[in-house]
């Protein structure tokens, strides 16, 4: 296979000699793209090929963009190799801005699975950031893991990984009065149950918490599963006391925050709000959940008419 220079060392970034080891290292790994050991799936392994063959233009139009995003889908679902390849295109700023840090975090999730070049790679490009690109996370709710959500065993059909995680969340659920399918149907939303899950806002952990909400609820570690989870829970648990029970409501002020909620008196009008609460209430279609009045004073809203067009 015939790859293309290495890009100029001047258009590399910040740091040109990491990124050229982490080019040469590219190159010798994604040429022969044989999957790891324990995560070759077909179609993994079909989706990095074509990347490689988009990347560089191989029998197909040169398309860095798309080679990008298949890369991405390889290691949504598992793929090492695409972990490393798109690693690789944030370190250069191929097809995707130049970002260390992203790179610095698919290279430690690669390592951690067992990637060889990409444990090499991590001395080289710094410590695991924890972001986790939304390509990453599942773009529609009615994925096979989050449809296992509403079924009869919303955990059984979970890879290991995420089946860990979901069993923390179903045995804390309780002791904060929280329906465990509800809480299942957040944290699949937030971070489809990885707990090192980081946005672009900097909302962290399986439930996605940002720094002001975490003190709120005294998470110290926002990346530890069990104290995000339970940090996650609490506020879940405030919300619907303070929404008594009006699981929309309280849905749509987890993702924009209970102040947008209450100037807006009731869903606020923005996209990414309204598709959450969308996305959530499949996963968990229930107007009303329990609530305990003593918790906190209810919210203006809810003695008025509120907006249910989701």
């Amino acid at each position: 296979m015939m790859f293309e220079a290495l890009p100029d060392r001047k258009a590399i970034g910040p740091k040109p000699r990491c990124a050229f080891l982490i080019a040469a290292l590219a190159v010798s790994t994604l040429a022969a793209a044989e999957p790891e050991p324990g995560l070759a799936a077909t179609e993994t392994t079909e989706l990095v090929t074509k990347a490689i063959a988009y990347e560089h233009g191989e029998g197909v139009r040169k398309d860095q963009k798309l080679a990008a995003e298949l890369y991405c889908q390889a290691a949504r679902d598992g793929d090492t190799n695409g972990m490393f390849g798109l690693g690789w295109m944030y370190a250069n700023g191929r097809g995707v801005a130049h970002d260390e840090a992203i790179a610095a975090s698919l290279f430690a999730r690669a390592a951690r699975l067992g990637h060889a070049q990409a444990r090499d790679m991590v001395r080289f490009v710094g410590e695991d950031q924890g972001i986790v690109l939304e390509c990453m996370l599942p773009a529609q709710p009615d994925t096979v893991e989050a449809a296992t959500v509403a079924s009869a065993d919303p955990i059984n059909d979970l890879p290991p990984d995420k089946k860990r995680i979901a069993q923390l969340v179903v045995q804390a659920a309780p002791g904060y009065s929280i329906d465990p399918r509800l809480a299942l149907a957040i944290v699949t939303t937030e971070s489809n149950f990885q707990p090192d899950a980081r946005s672009p806002k900097d909302a962290r952990g399986v439930m996605q918490l940002i720094a002001t909400t975490a003190t709120r609820f005294s998470v110290k570690n926002r990346l530890d599963a069990k104290e995000n989870i339970r940090g996650g829970l609490a506020y879940l648990r405030w919300l619907l006391a303070y929404y008594e029970g009006q699981v929309a409501l309280a849905v749509a002020a987890y993702n924009a925050g209970e102040a947008a909620v209450d100037h807006y008196r009731g869903i606020p009008p923005y996209r990414e709000t309204r598709d959450y609460v969308r996305r959530v209430l499949r996963l968990y279609p229930s107007e009303r959940h329990p609530y305990d009045p003593r918790t906190v004073e209810p919210s203006p809203v809810v003695s008025r008419p509120t907006d249910s067009s989701q």
